[in-house]
């Protein structure tokens, strides 16, 4: 499990064994690798993440497969704060990682439908909130939020917006990784409420959904982690 800003502040995985894999730190579960995005000690800001050596690392430690949790800012105001999200597709044409130097770095991206498929079956049977099911992930560079007409014109072809997903996801494919995802929206893009979005407000969003997203993934890691 890939962990984003929603689970770090929070004593999850507190119970795992740290652990460090080519340079890269894990939080070993036995049936469950924890990654923390952003760092287990000083925050890693979502420019300078070294998306290669997570994914790397995770495939190292044996996994076969991920499920990434994310913080998203949402491009449509009917996915209102609080909504959760299970994404089939992304935009980012401008994310271009690789983690090969040859022809294998021609590959198709994508999630993968069979593991969506069971994140989305094992969640709406074991966590509480309502999971919906498909929306189109933008992501941006970071670490800044979009201007309301970055979010004008990501809604064209989006429904939420990140700054982290699109490059595990082909990452991920590339090094053979079954990846899924589990979008919370913590804010509405800037420029849909009312008011001007402040950071402020969103931390505040991360803080109360936080509470029920750990309650959700008690119920479905468990079923996930299983063969």
């Amino acid at each position: 499990m890939i962990g984003g800003t929603g689970v770090r502040d929070s004593a999850f995985g507190a119970d795992a064994e740290p652990s460090t894999v080519d340079g890269v730190a894990l939080l070993d579960a036995g049936n469950l690798v924890i990654l923390q995005r952003h760092g287990l000690g000083a925050y890693v800001p979502p420019h300078e993440i070294d998306h290669v050596a997570n994914l790397r690392a995770l495939a190292g430690a044996g996994c076969d497969r991920v499920l990434a949790l994310s913080s998203t800012g949402s491009l449509r105001v009917d996915w209102a704060v609080g909504t959760v999200v299970c994404p089939d597709d992304f935009y980012a044409p401008q994310v271009n990682v690789t983690a090969h130097r040859d022809a294998s770095s021609h590959s198709v991206p994508g999630f993968d439908p069979a593991w969506r498929a069971r994140v989305l079956a094992t969640w709406a049977e074991h966590a509480t909130t309502k999971i919906v099911d498909g929306g189109v992930y933008t992501q941006t560079r970071g670490p800044r939020f979009e201007t309301p007409a970055e979010v004008r014109a990501l809604a064209r072809v989006g429904d939420l917006v990140g700054m982290t997903l699109a490059a595990e996801c082909i990452l991920s494919r590339e090094l053979g990784l079954a990846y899924a995802a589990v979008c919370v929206v913590d804010n509405l893009a800037n420029g849909l409420a009312a008011d001007p979005l402040t950071v402020a407000e969103f931390q505040a969003a991360v803080d109360a959904n936080r509470v029920r997203l750990l309650a959700d993934l008690d119920g479905v890691l468990p079923e996930l982690a299983g063969d």
